[in-house]
């Protein structure tokens, strides 16, 4: 079961997990940095996952609530898919139960998190070292695991609630231009889903999203359409 993990995994991410609680004072959070992520909802679906039995090959959606939203079990049947998406997630928040991600040794891992850090105005170095980290504890501790970065998705800035107007498209590009490189230098997938989900004025495309920034649930099955195309499932 995924409680009984090996110890030396809870010890690889116990650093990682503890920069990321923001009561502890650290550097981070004086500097202004709101890394908080374990509220109601993200210790309830930690709780689920955790009482999962493993699967052998497990491929995994990693994320926040646009993961969360896919049917993926549905859009990829006959495979075992998992979700392990939690609305409102940042990359601290992932950071912190990569010890349930890599308890089954998945195959594949599909990551897309940072948006909801760039909405809190986290620098981008922050998140690009928040990668970094995840992606060291997946080689150290499941080498065996595809690793597959997926890009932030683009917004639609007509669109989006008041609560998102730090996000803007170029800062997105910015950050997926980051991803691109580390994924070079790790030697690593991409998978550049601006392809499918922007405009060709760079924006989301409005008749797939429901806000400027989630999309619709007829979305994803364009989402799992390209990564077959591609041959990443």
């Amino acid at each position: 079961m995924r409680n009984e993990m090996k110890y030396c995994i809870k010890c690889l991410f116990a650093g990682a997990a503890l920069l990321a609680l923001p009561f502890l004072g650290s550097a981070q959070t004086q500097a202004g940095i709101d890394s908080s992520y374990a509220n109601g909802h993200y210790l309830q679906r930690l709780e689920f996952f955790k009482r999962m039995p493993d699967q052998k090959n497990e491929i995994v959606f990693l994320g926040n609530s646009i993961t969360e939203g896919g049917k993926w079990q549905e859009l990829i049947p006959g495979k075992p898919v998992v979700n392990r998406g939690i609305s409102g997630d940042v990359s601290y928040g992932i950071l912190a139960r990569m010890d349930e991600v890599l308890a089954s040794k998945p195959a594949k891992l599909f990551i897309l998190i940072g948006i909801n850090d760039m909405k809190r105005g986290t620098p981008q170095e922050v998140i690009l070292n928040n990668y970094r980290k995840i992606i060291a504890g997946v080689k150290a501790q499941s080498p065996r695991t595809k690793i597959y970065v997926q890009s932030i998705l683009p917004v639609n800035k007509a669109m989006l609630p008041a609560t998102y107007s730090k996000l803007s498209n170029a800062g997105i590009l910015a950050m997926n231009r980051e991803l691109l490189a580390l994924c070079k230098q790790e030697k690593l997938n991409y998978v550049d889903l601006h392809q499918v989900f922007a405009g060709q004025d760079g924006e989301l495309k409005k008749e797939l999203s429901i806000d400027g920034l989630h999309l619709r649930s007829a979305a994803y099955i364009l989402w799992a359409g390209f990564l077959k195309k591609i041959h990443a499932i």
